[in-house]
């Protein structure tokens, strides 16, 4: 068997359900499976996780011909910490470039570290840019202002939710590739459940332009910007 670079699994976890989804590159649905229960712990999960990857994984790969070594993972779960920061810089009096966004962008998501202890960002959204004291969905070409600012959305999740499931993927030789909040994934027109891994891999691709990717700082051949943020625009 090969690796799973043509195939992309998906779990979908609530209080009450998990649920496997592996497509292809088709975005055809070539596994599924689920198991229900009456709702539970967050602990309880976990080791309703385990147990269900113990179930299926080896029935996936053999399905696929292929190794999973990557699981995104979907969580409606009452566990999320959203904070709203606004940013701003002032006596501007120049063209708005990629290095001023890096600067507010960093100062937010460093205000946002200092307020979120134990908690880790798997979302950062620029919900507005302010202008001139112009407000605007997205980010204008080539426009000059004496101040400009942002206001970002982050949505949090505890370190210990993160660590328990990288730890339980990790018993089978899977690492975490992408974490969501099932509530910000179903504001892009989610109808269902194949859905929903359909609107997430979109967002993974860069399908909401405001969405602020966070990018491994130790690639030391990225420029500053980017290693910290890839923004879609």
């Amino acid at each position: 068997m090969d690796d799973n670079s043509n195939f992309e699994t998906f779990l979908l976890i609530s209080s009450n359900k998990i649920k496997i989804i592996v497509c292809n590159d088709l975005e055809q649905k070539i596994y599924e499976n689920e198991t229900e229960f009456q709702d539970i712990s967050r602990n309880l999960i976990i080791h309703k996780l385990d147990q269900f990857l113990d179930e299926n994984i080896f029935k996936v790969e053999k399905k696929i011909k292929n190794f999973i070594k990557k699981i995104s993972i979907i969580l409606d779960l009452d566990i999320f910490f959203s904070l709203d920061i606004s940013v701003k810089k002032n006596n501007f009096d120049n063209s708005i470039e990629t290095i001023n966004l890096n600067h507010l962008l960093y100062e937010a998501k460093d205000c946002c570290k200092k307020t979120i202890d134990e908690k880790k960002i798997i979302h950062m959204i620029i919900e507005n840019y302010k202008i001139d004291n112009k407000n605007y969905s997205f980010l204008p070409n080539g426009i000059n202002c004496n101040n400009f600012s942002i206001d970002v959305k982050f949505i949090c999740v505890p370190y210990e939710v993160l660590k328990n499931l990288e730890k339980t993927l990790k018993k089978y030789q899977i690492s975490l590739n992408q974490l969501f909040s099932a509530s910000y994934v179903c504001q892009f027109s989610v109808e269902n459940e194949n859905d929903i891994v359909l609107t997430a891999k979109k967002l993974m691709k860069g399908y909401n332009s405001n969405e602020v990717f966070l990018i491994d700082k130790t690639n030391k051949n990225l420029g500053f910007f980017e290693r910290f943020f890839n923004l879609f625009n």
